[in-house]
């Protein structure tokens, strides 16, 4: 039984990776409705497929970075409300501000701790609620994220609209600097793991596939298909991982080696990056 692809199906893939509408609706035909393999049809079949998908469906609010007074650790939180008016609202900011100091300060283990963590004597959770009723829309945190590292830099970027935390491997002399340019470049280039080690093999063969066909595609023989693949692999992680990305100041070395010129042996041992809506 074929799957019924309606016009609003394709216009939310095309709106997801820039393709044309036509592409759009073929692709969902031939995956029966299912967007992930969609996505991977058009990528095999060479259309233009926009690079960040998920930015273009975002809720409004903040995101707010910290990084505790000693530098040992981080949180990162995102407050939601309805309306960019709402975001912009001091007292808004303000509030968001309570919530990040709180969970910076106590350290709850996951979302549904934080909220129930008291604000001015009442439980997070309620004065979500409660928040709700004096400014008539909803209000939410919808992420938290934290770490912990020898040092660790909070980033804000674009007024509140996206936060990232950094845990670098060392406090040593540069590393606040360092771990500020590092912040801005995850915030920039978005990388998906530190480096190779930590991209997940489903990942890992997922790209192999797609570039095996794009090979085949381009009529090259299929026996060199594997090689060229891993050769494609390769720059896949040097796009996608932190460690091996270009830095973003200086092309002339990679995250890695940037770091290696300010402290011998710093690296990266963990970052956070949360986007508002994404």
């Amino acid at each position: 039984m074929s799957v019924q692809i309606s016009a609003s199906d394709v216009n939310k893939l095309r709106q997801q990776t820039g393709a044309g509408m036509m592409d759009c609706k073929k692709a969902l035909v031939e995956s029966n409705g299912d967007f992930e393999a969609a996505v991977d049809y058009l990528r095999k079949k060479g259309a233009k497929v926009a690079a960040s998908r998920q930015d273009r469906d975002s809720n409004e609010g903040v995101i707010i970075a910290k990084a505790t007074a000693d530098g040992k650790s981080g949180i990162v939180v995102e407050v939601n409300c309805e309306t960019d008016f709402v975001a912009k609202n001091a007292d808004f900011v303000a509030f968001a501000e309570k919530i990040a100091d709180l969970a910076l300060n106590s350290k709850p283990a996951s979302l549904e701790e934080l909220k129930g963590l008291e604000l001015d004597g009442k439980k997070i959770a309620d004065a979500l609620i409660e928040q709700t009723g004096v400014i008539g829309e909803k209000i939410d945190v919808s992420k938290y994220e934290t770490i912990a590292a020898e040092k660790v830099i909070a980033y804000i970027h674009g007024n509140y609209r996206l936060g990232v935390l950094v845990g670098l491997s060392a406090d040593a002399a540069g590393a606040e600097e360092a771990g500020k340019d590092v912040a801005m470049q995850i915030a920039a280039m978005n990388p998906i793991a530190i480096d190779k080690d930590g991209v997940d093999q489903h990942t890992i063969d997922r790209e192999i596939a797609i570039a095996k066909e794009q090979i085949i595609a381009e009529g090259k023989p299929a026996e060199m298909a594997e090689k060229i693949a891993q050769g494609k692999l390769n720059k896949f992680f040097k796009d996608t991982t932190l460690l091996n990305q270009e830095f973003v100041k200086d092309s002339s070395k990679n995250i890695a080696q940037f770091l290696d010129s300010v402290a011998k042996g710093l690296t990266v041992t963990a970052f956070k990056r949360v986007q508002l809506g994404a």
